[in-house]
C-alpha cells in the first residue's frame, strides 16, 4: 500500500506545531443505503468497488481518521455473503445478485481499513425491511417466509420488534457476521421503532396482544421499550460469546428525553426523544453495560431553538456510566447558502469539535458522512483538520472494561534503504496480540522512554513504514496496540546519524 505520510517531513526540524490528543475516536459513517456514501451507484464492477473504497479510506486516513463506521445491513440484506439474507439491492442493483467472481466486500473494507490502522465498525440496521415497500424482495426472503414477523408503516417494512422470532435472527444475522469477519464493531444507529410519520400510529396491536405478556393491556409504551431492551440485552451477551473483544456501539438520536418530560432530561424541547418516540432507552443500556460505547447523533447548532449542541454535549457526558462516549457530528449540514448562518462557513464546525475535546467524558465524534469531504467547498475544511485540528494520529481510546493489559512491543526493527520493517511479538492470548502499530519519531538521538503524542508521525496496520525521506538524525521507535487499543512499551530505537 502507497504510504500516506500525515507529517510532512519538515516538521523533523521539531518546532511541535499544533498538537491533537493522543486518545480520541475520529470515526466518519459510510452509508450504503441509496448509495449515499458507497458504492456511488449500482452496477459497478469489482475492481470499481474497490477503487471507491480506497478512495475513501485514503482521504480518511489524511484526516486523521481511525474508524470506519460501514453499513453493512441497510435493508434486511447484506453487502456479504449471508446464508440468511440476500445480497443488497444497492451493489448491484437487484436483490440477490452477488458480486462477479465472488468478491466479498466487507472483508475487503476490513482489510484495507486495517492496513491503515483504522477500525472497522460493522453498522446493522436491525429492524428496516424494505426502504420502500415497492422495492421488491427476493423469494427466499425471510420476511416472505415470514410476513407475519413484521409489517408495513408509512411507505417501509419493518421486522416487528416485540416478536422473539425476530429477537433470534436478528441476533443470528449479527453474530454470523462477527464470527466470520474481523470487525472490531457491532454498531447500530437510530433506527429502532420507525419515527412517527403522519401521527399514523404503529399497527401492532396483534403482536402487542400475542406478545405482551404482563404489560398487556394497559402498557404498551413500556412494552415497546421492554422490547428494543431485550434485543440490545440479547445482542450484547451474543457478541460477546462469540468475540469478547469485538465491541457494541450505538448512535442514538440525540436528545434522551426533554427535562419537561423527566427531571435526568436536557434542557431542550424536542417534539422527538429517544426514550418516548423511539423507545430506546439509551441511558439504561450505557447504565447496565449493556453496550460498549455511546455515539449521539447532535445534529443540531448553538441556536436551534429546540435542541442545543452545546447543552446537549455537556448533558451526554454527565451519562456515561464508565463507558465510552463520543458525539455524532453533521458536517453535511456545511452549506454557504444554509439559511442558518452559523452553518454558513467550516469555522462553527471546527468550533464544535474545539468544544467538545473541552468536555470530560467526551473522548471522541464521528462525521456524517464520508462524501462530503470530497466536495470542493470543503477543501479549508479537510486543510484545517490537517494541519490544526487533527495533526497527530491518534489511537482510538482503550477499553478496559474488556482488556487493560498492554501487548509486547514489535522486535528486529531493520531499516532496508528507506522502508523500515519489523516482526510482531508472539503471543497466545488472542487479547495480547498485535493488531496496529505506531511510530514514533525523536528529533534528538537521546532515547527517549516517553510515549509523546506530538512524537507520532504515523500509525499502520503493516509491519512496515516507508519515509517519504530519511531524517537526518534523531530516533525511530515503534510501539504495539492490540485489539482494544492498549499500548505496549516503546521498541528498541533505531538510531540515525
Amino acid at each position: 500500500m502507497k504510504r500516506l505520510f500525515i507529517i510532512p517531513l519538515l516538521f523533523y526540524s521539531f518546532s511541535l506545531l499544533a498538537q491533537s490528543p493522543k486518545y480520541e475516536f475520529r470515526a466518519v459513517w459510510v452509508s450504503t443505503v441509496a448509495n449515499i456514501d458507497w458504492p456511488s451507484k449500482t452496477g459497478l464492477t469489482n475492481e470499481q468497488l474497490k477503487s471507491e473504497v480506497i478512495r475513501i479510506l485514503d482521504k480518511q486516513k489524511t484526516l486523521g481518521t481511525n474508524a470506519i463506521i460501514l453499513q453493512v445491513r441497510p435493508t434486511s440484506d447484506a453487502i456479504y455473503p449471508s446464508e440468511l439474507e440476500p445480497w443488497s439491492r444497492y451493489l448491484s442493483g437487484k436483490q440477490g445478485q452477488a458480486p462477479e467472481y465472488s468478491f466479498d466486500p466487507l472483508q475487503f473494507w476490513i482489510e484495507e481499513a486495517h492496513k491503515r490502522a483504522m477500525e472497522l465498525h460493522a453498522w446493522f440496521n436491525p429492524y428496516r425491511i424494505q426502504q420502500n415497500i415497492n422495492d421488491e424482495l427476493v423469494e427466499n426472503h425471510i420476511f416472505k417466509q415470514h410476513p407475519d414477523w413484521g409489517w408495513v408503516y408509512g411507505n417501509r417494512s419493518y421486522f416487528e420488534p416485540g416478536n422473539p422470532n425476530v429477537w433470534d435472527f436478528i441476533s443470528k444475522v449479527v453474530t454470523d457476521v462477527v464470527s466470520r469477519y474481523d470487525v472490531d464493531a457491532i454498531h447500530f444507529d437510530d433506527y429502532f421503532y420507525p419515527y412517527q410519520v403522519n401521527k399514523e400510529e404503529f399497527p401492532d396491536s396483534l403482536a402487542f396482544k400475542k406478545f405482551g405478556g404482563n404489560f398487556y393491556p394497559d402498557n404498551l409504551h413500556a412494552w415497546r421499550r421492554h422490547n428494543v431492551d431485550t434485543i440490545i440485552q440479547i445482542l450484547s451477551s451474543a457478541i460477546k460469546n462469540e468475540k469478547p473483544w469485538v465491541k457494541f456501539g450505538i448512535s442514538p438520536f440525540g436528545v434522551w428525553r426533554n427535562r419537561s418530560q423527566d427531571i435526568f432530561g436536557s434542557e431542550t424541547s424536542a417534539g422527538t426523544t429517544n426514550y418516548d418516540a423511539l423507545y430506546a432507552n439509551i441511558i439504561k443500556w450505557q447504565q447496565n453495560g449493556w453496550v460498549d460505547y455511546t455515539m449521539p447523533q447532535l445534529y443540531w447548532r448553538d441556536d436551534h431553538p429546540a435542541a442545543n449542541f452545546t447543552t446537549l454535549a455537556y448533558w451526554w457526558s454527565d451519562f456515561t456510566f464508565g463507558r465510552a462516549m463520543y458525539l455524532g457530528l453533521a458536517p453535511y449540514r456545511i452549506d454557504k447558502k444554509s439559511d442558518h448562518k452559523l452553518w454558513r462557513k467550516p469555522k462553527y464546525f471546527i468550533k464544535q469539535i474545539e468544544l467538545l475535546r473541552q468536555i470530560e467524558g467526551i473522548d471522541g465524534f464521528g462525521y456524517f458522512s464520508s462524501k462530503h469531504f470530497f466536495r470542493e467547498d470543503f477543501k479549508r475544511l479537510n486543510k484545517k483538520l490537517q494541519t490544526k485540528l487533527c495533526v497527530t494520529p491518534a489511537i482510538v481510546p482503550p477499553m478496559p472494561w474488556i482488556d487493560n493489559q498492554a501487548p509486547l512491543p514489535p522486535v528486529n526493527l531493520t531499516l532496508n534503504g528507506t522502508t523500515l520493517y519489523w516482526t510482531a511479538s508472539e503471543a497466545s492470548n488472542e487479547f495480547d496480540k498485535a493488531r496496529f502499530y505506531v511510530v514514533y519519531y525523536f528529533p534528538t538521538k537521546q532515547i527517549k522512554q516517553v510515549k509523546d503524542d506530538r512524537y507520532i508521525i504515523y500509525s499502520t496496520g503493516e509491519l512496515k513504514y516507508t519515509f517519504d525521506k530519511l531524517p537526518s538524525g534523531g530516533v525511530i521507535r515503534v510501539t504495539s496496540l492490540d485489539r482494544l487499543n492498549n499500548e505496549s512499551p516503546l521498541s528498541d530505537p533505531i538510531v540515525f546519524p
